[in-house]
């Protein structure tokens, strides 16, 4: 028996099924993160998240490091593979740096909150056939409950995170300021940084703020000629917008998504223009951040109208 064959045909068949249960659950919400909750957690779920406990940067250099691996964190296109296709980053399992006791994809997990980083359904290096799922842990819990080094000398996390995203997830290589801005950002996480209150309510404000600090991000990877990780960074700016962009759901919304979605093409037309290493993409991208008030305005006056308003979304999860 050829057993590549069998087990390529094993992982096919896998993750096949897999798509079918998230298609069917897709069904019932117009919300990406739906596809990996449980339906009775929805509600709650998708209308708040752990608050961030993220420690200032001591310095503009520094902060421009963390800015990266925190947009980094929040594109699926970091993890690519399955991963990347069915809209996971490392924040689906984190949410803002935290755990996600709520988190269920079908064929990855085991009971809500829990992984299996060794199934065949995402990674063709680590992939076992074995069904082990264990809990995911929060990133800003207390270091001794952590299993991996932050000491930088030792660059055991950058290795871990290196390896989750190229085995676990068969994602490509991350550039060198990726992998260094993910790590800095993950050692920046702390349970001394958390602050009072416990959860935030998800909401258009976080959503452009991510979109903005990823593309302020981009302007520092050209600046520093990194166009790979500039690239990154404006995937990471339209991941933020599709997440708008899904929230505001309805014909009655329609225009709002209209302007939401030529933000996102004139964000596709830049990544064209760092792939020709055109020399005027960072004024480029000047621009679109100045143009945000234009299509924001009536995304902030439509808020209360969207899926962003916990009682709406409550009413759409229950039917």
């Amino acid at each position: 028996m050829d057993h590549g064959r069998h087990a390529r045909r094993l992982l096919i068949g896998g993750w096949l099924a897999g798509v079918a249960l998230i298609a069917a659950a897709a069904t019932q919400s117009p919300l990406r993160a739906a596809r990996w909750l449980p339906a009775d957690r929805q509600a709650q779920a998708l209308a708040q998240e752990p608050s961030e406990c993220l420690t200032p940067a001591a310095n503009a250099a520094e902060a421009q490091r963390i800015a990266i691996g925190r947009a980094a964190f929040r594109t699926p296109l970091l993890l690519g593979g399955q991963a990347a296709r069915v809209g996971l980053s490392c924040s689906s399992c984190h949410r803002n740096g935290r755990g996600n006791p709520d988190f269920s994809f079908p064929g990855f997990s085991g009971p809500p909150g829990t992984a299996d980083v060794t199934s065949s359904l995402m990674s063709s290096h680590r992939g076992d056939g074995v069904d082990n799922p264990t809990p995911i842990p929060d990133l800003s819990g207390p270091p001794q409950a952590l299993k991996i080094s932050r000491d930088p000398a030792t660059r055991a996390l950058e290795n871990f995170i290196r390896g989750l995203i190229v085995e676990e997830f068969d994602g490509p290589e991350p550039s060198t300021a990726t992998l260094d801005g993910l790590a800095i950002y993950v050692r920046a996480l702390s349970p001394q940084a958390c602050p009072a209150e416990p959860v935030q309510a998800i909401d258009l404000a976080h959503a452009l703020s991510d979109a903005r600090a990823a593309a302020v991000a981009a302007q520092s990877a050209l600046a520093a000629k990194d166009a790979v990780t500039a690239r990154l960074m404006v995937a990471s700016a339209r991941s933020a917008l599709g997440r708008i962009d899904e929230r505001y759901a309805g014909q009655a919304l329609a225009a709002d998504r209209e302007g939401v979605r030529e933000a996102d093409q004139e964000l596709a037309q830049i990544q064209l223009a760092i792939d020709s290493r055109r020399a005027n993409t960072s004024l480029r991208i000047t621009a679109w951040l100045a143009a945000m008030p234009r299509w924001t305005a009536a995304l902030e006056r439509d808020e209360a109208q969207s899926l962003f308003n916990a009682q709406r979304l409550a009413t759409t999860a229950a039917n």
